[in-house]
């Protein structure tokens, strides 16, 4: 059963995506930038956005029934190499004891104000077979 998660962002009914897509043991979270959805603000730090990344990814996962520790694969996108030791720590507050596999990628993004985008994929702890 494939299930649709939406966080609410106006960009997911314009650009025709979801935050996150369930289907079975399986949740596909969409890249998530460092917006607060709920005031449409980009924080001006790299540090501010990687938090507000993860807590977005989060609660679609919580939407969907997983948890971050259902995380098993983790892409980084950050648009400048000098912020890579700001976000490290805070990745590993989120991930140290999960340690998805991962890849982080120094790249543009969308828009100027995005520094930092996250994309997760997680696989239900405890499902048959595994």
């Amino acid at each position: 059963m494939r299930r649709l998660i939406s966080t609410g962002s106006p960009f997911e009914k314009t650009a025709g995506y979801s935050r996150a897509v369930v289907q079975g043991d399986w949740c596909f979270v969409a890249g998530t930038t460092g917006y607060d959805y709920t005031t449409m603000t980009m924080p001006d730090t790299v540090e501010a956005q990687a938090r507000n990344c993860l807590e977005t990814i989060s609660g679609a996962l919580k939407q969907g029934g997983f948890e971050l520790a259902d995380v098993v694969r983790a892409h980084y996108y950050i648009t400048d190499q000098n912020d890579v030791d700001k976000v490290f720590p805070i990745l590993g507050e989120y991930f140290g004891d999960i340690r998805p596999a991962a890849t982080m990628v120094v790249c543009l993004l969308n828009k100027p104000e995005m520094k930092i985008e996250v994309e997760v994929t997680a696989l239900r702890r405890g499902a048959t077979g595994l």
